[in-house]
């Protein structure tokens, strides 16, 4: 029906809304707005917001996509019998709600108000064998959280990655990237990324896994500046206390450098970095659970299941 240009937001609810800004706050997001029963936190780019946590049971709630137009949300109400809504978030603009196939809410948003870029610290240049642009200069890379500058992606545990692939590409114009096969009759998932045409876009902004414990939020994703600051973020995180899932490593599906850590209700949040980006005219490939589960280098996947 319409092509999406990228991932929105994640929202959530929690019981202590106090303890979830602590914790985001010190995984490298900044406080966007809020109300006695909402938070609402950005990156350092210009969406005006990309978490959001209500007061209530801890919980996954809905996924965002931002749509090209506030065009683009009639066609899809119109083919889809929802309605388009006022917005009522930081940045405003108008959203429409569907629900998947597995009963999650996704919030598609359009005509939102940019906000101004937060200022990030100057970064010194890497040295290597090759070249060595930093001379008679010393690097420090600080401490404190890391600098999250955007969301990037979600991934959400499906009960039929078929069914689940067709309803998301069917509206939303997703590319397959990687496909996650068991055999040749069997696909476990799919890395999705956005039809932008000839403009690069990331490697995914969804991936849909089937999951046999059954469907839910699996985790996401947000982009830090590079290697040093997402190191920087880990040692932070560490320090606080915070639980950690996975990292770091560099994946070899999307190539991203990678740290998972939960978030004080459970949830899985990513930084990563150094990511694959893609046109519409690259064509997809299959891997199977060794690619997807697999690192190019640094800590194996965590068992049981991720």
């Amino acid at each position: 029906m319409i092509r999406i240009e990228d991932i929105s937001h994640v929202r959530f609810a929690a019981p202590d809304l106090d303890l979830m800004s602590g914790f985001l706050e010190t995984f490298g997001l900044s406080r966007a707005a809020g109300a006695p029963d909402r938070l609402f936190f950005r990156g350092a780019g210009t969406a005006p917001f990309v978490h959001v946590t209500e007061r209530g049971e801890a919980g996954f709630k809905a996924l965002g996509l931002r749509a090209e137009s506030p065009a683009d949300l009639e066609t899809l109400a119109r083919e889809t019998g929802a309605t388009v809504e006022a917005l009522d978030a930081p940045g405003g603009g108008q959203v429409v709600r569907l629900t998947d196939p597995d009963g999650n809410l996704v919030e598609v948003v359009a005509g939102q108000t940019q906000v101004e870029p937060l200022p990030l610290a100057a970064v010194t240049p890497w040295n290597t064998a090759d070249s060595r642009p930093r001379q008679r200069q010393v690097k420090r890379t600080g401490a404190g959280p890391a600098q999250v500058l955007r969301l990037g992606h979600a991934v959400l545990d499906v009960s039929d990655f078929r069914a689940s692939e067709r309803w998301y590409k069917d509206r939303f114009g997703f590319l397959t990237s990687d496909e996650i096969r068991l055999g040749p009759d069997f696909a476990l998932g799919a890395f999705l990324r956005c039809d932008r045409g000839t403009t690069l876009t990331d490697h995914h902004t969804l991936f849909l896994l089937q999951n046999p414990k059954g469907p839910g939020f699996n985790h996401a994703a947000f982009e830090v500046r590079d290697l040093d600051d997402l190191m920087r973020g880990h040692a932070h995180l560490k320090a606080s206390g915070a639980t950690p899932q996975w990292g770091v490593g560099r994946h070899i599906l999307g190539s991203q450098v990678f740290d998972y850590w939960f978030d004080p209700f459970g949830h899985p949040l990513e930084h990563w970095t150094d990511g694959d980006l893609f046109t519409a005219e690259d064509p997809p490939a299959i891997n199977g659970p060794q690619e997807l589960l697999g690192v190019q280098w640094g800590q194996a996947f965590p068992q049981p299941g991720f």
